[in-house]
């Protein structure tokens, strides 16, 4: 991490209670000037809410928000200008076109017609709506809405954006669009902070902050996550009619620290590759497996988060 100067969002022991639930317990992180910040975990860990208090559209029960030196929750409207927040269901007007919508956004927040009209053409460019300035909001598909909507919170230059779960529901390959330009933000000086449940999208990201109940249980970069977890990954791969016996026959081998079943396979956690492949090897051939194949693989951060929910489900 580099100097105190360059940190931008510091967030210190927050709580957010609701009727019946402690939403965030106890948080506390910070992000630094230009980086991709993620949290992720699953639906209900607390992202949303976590979200909307870095926004300061929702107050912390209890805790510290400094964005850029200023307490964000005692001077919630001076965050205006200094962010942009994109909630999951973001307010484009479907009955107008998509410089429409861009020009409204340009007027909430007094962008000046020169500017308006130089970022838009920028913008659009990058995100490949260039060609759709004149298409009705409502018929675009759901990822040419998220450019769309991104493209609103970026007119006004802010410094940083706050992405909620900015990917849900669209198409593989806009994803992959999507962050290409969030990655070019980044490049250009523009801290982001996203939510997802997409754990493979956690790996686009400089830091991530595992978020399960509530708790952020971890806050490293990817690659310290990974060297978090004991063991070694393999894949067994299989057709979807052997996932079954497959992960029957390696749960009751040594060496197991834990096995999965994937869309095409199984990954198994090992203690030692080079011990246990060739015991895995025959216990397949003897189970009438011996078409599944074994494969070395690189630990993912979906591997450690799954790890410690199955963890603390065995602790509980």
């Amino acid at each position: 991490m580099s100097g105190e100067a360059e940190m931008v969002i510091r967030a210190q022991s927050l709580v957010k209670r609701f009727p019946g639930v402690t939403a965030i317990k106890d948080a506390s992180f910070t992000v630094e000037r230009a980086e991709l910040f993620g949290f992720v975990g699953p639906d209900g860990a607390g992202k949303t809410t976590m979200m909307r208090m870095l926004a300061a559209v929702m107050k912390p029960d209890e805790g510290e928000i400094r964005i850029e030196g200023v307490d964000a929750v005692a001077r919630p409207e001076d965050m205006r200008r200094r962010l942009s927040y994109m909630p999951q269901r973001f307010g484009l007007y479907e009955d107008l076109t998509v410089d429409e919508n861009v020009r409204f956004y340009s007027d909430i927040f007094e962008v000046p017609r020169k500017l308006r009209e130089e970022r838009s053409a920028r913008l659009l460019a990058a995100s490949g709506m260039q060609d759709f300035r004149n298409r009705l909001a409502g018929q675009l598909s759901g990822g040419m809405k998220q450019k769309l909507g991104l493209t609103c919170a970026l007119i006004h230059a802010p410094n940083i954006v706050l992405l909620d779960e900015p990917t849900t529901g669209v198409d593989p390959v806009s994803r992959r669009d999507f962050w290409r330009i969030l990655h070019g933000l980044c490049a250009q000086g523009v801290t982001i902070v996203i939510s997802t449940a997409y754990l493979d999208e956690a790996e686009r990201c400089t830091r991530l902050a595992l978020l399960h109940r509530g708790e952020i249980r971890h806050c490293e970069t990817p690659d310290a996550l990974r060297r978090k977890l004991p063991g070694q990954m393999i894949v067994v791969a299989c057709d979807a009619p052997q996932l079954a016996p497959v992960v029957r026959t390696l749960s009751g081998l040594p060496g197991m620290l834990g096995v999965r079943a994937v869309g095409d396979g199984v990954r198994a956690l090992v203690d030692n590759q080079e011990l246990r492949i060739p015991q895995i090897d025959r216990a397949l051939i003897a189970a009438g497996l011996s078409r599944a194949k074994v494969e070395r693989v690189p630990t993912i951060v979906e591997d450690v988060f799954l790890a410690l929910l199955q963890r603390e489900a065995r602790e509980g």
